[in-house]
């Protein structure tokens, strides 16, 4: 375990994007190592990245930013999708920053940052994928194996009462007081810590910090459409298909303690797509950069000058 203290926000700027406000922080100076930009995961925002910023941009120049619809960006009643993250951060680093970086993504913002640098290669110096979300085509069982496994072995009655009732709260769910009832609870500080409490290894990195800075944008006016477009998002292109068309350089943070993204099952699935990548496994969950940031710093760090030596 790592004991970690509260690290200030550092104060950032708003970018317009589609006549939108894209809220985003700069640290450090520029240098000859490329620019590293930290995407955050779905909920969180550029502040889940302070500890990492404070240390990193000692020796380089970091940007986090808020994807649309999060944090402190604008928050319209628009379809979100990864294309439309990935091209926000594509425009981002073409019109603000001015050249290629390393993309840094958590969860969400890892599948946006991979979609980056797998379809935008010319943005995209180098990919840190920490605890990735993102399906797998061999993640999805074919319309034929499921026909194939119903006539092998016929649902038992409690199989189809579990499927009525599943089906019932996913219709619920689907409408709009259901996605507003849904939210309203999710949204609520002592809901957050308990989700945090299932995907954070070490419970000392909870702080009434980090819930605040999750629970603030939630009350954000358009953070229930937000919210509700989840559930009509068009799924993305899959993971492994991204990986083929990869060309720069890949290092994966797990935290192996994450419930939500099984590091030990996932590994190996990127590693039969991209096997040239580098990877290291942490006693941390979902979010290793904020419960062991000193750890996840000095990794990035020495990958980010290995990288800089290298070309």
């Amino acid at each position: 375990m790592q004991a970690t203290s509260a690290t200030s926000s550092i104060p950032g700027k708003y970018w317009q994007w589609r006549g939108q406000s894209i809220y985003y922080v700069r640290a450090g100076q520029s240098s000859a190592h490329p620019p590293l930009l930290l995407v955050h995961g779905f909920g969180a925002s550029t502040d889940h990245w302070r500890k990492n910023i404070a240390g990193l941009s000692r020796d380089f120049e970091v940007w986090a930013i808020d994807l649309l619809g999060f944090g402190r960006s604008a928050k319209p009643k628009w379809q979100y999708s990864g294309d439309l993250w990935r091209d926000q951060l594509y425009d981002f680093i073409q019109e603000v920053i001015g050249q290629p970086v390393v993309l840094a993504g958590n969860s969400l913002g890892g599948y946006t940052s991979l979609c980056v640098a797998a379809q935008r290669p010319d943005a995209a110096a180098g990919l840190v994928l920490l605890n990735s979300a993102g399906p797998f085509n061999e993640d999805q069982p074919t319309a034929e194996s499921e026909a194939v496994q119903s006539e092998i072995q016929p649902p038992k009655q409690s199989d189809w009462i579990q499927r009525f009732l599943q089906e019932s709260a996913k219709w619920f769910f689907q409408q709009s007081l259901g996605r507003f009832l849904l939210f309203q609870y999710i949204r609520q500080p002592w809901v957050i810590r308990q989700t945090l409490e299932k995907v954070y290894l070490d419970k000392s990195a909870i702080t009434d910090q980090l819930v605040e800075d999750i629970y603030r944008p939630s009350c954000d006016p358009g953070a229930v459409d937000v919210f509700a477009s989840v559930f009509s998002t068009p799924q993305g292109e899959k993971v492994d298909t991204l990986l083929r068309q990869l060309k720069c350089p890949l290092l994966l943070l797990w935290g192996e303690a994450d419930p939500w993204m099984n590091a030990r099952e996932r590994s190996p699935k990127f590693r039969k797509y991209y096997p040239e990548l580098t990877e290291y496994f942490l006693r941390a969950g979902h979010c290793p950069h904020d419960e062991v940031p000193n750890q996840v710093n000095s990794l990035l760090k020495e990958w980010l000058l290995t990288l800089s030596a290298a070309s």
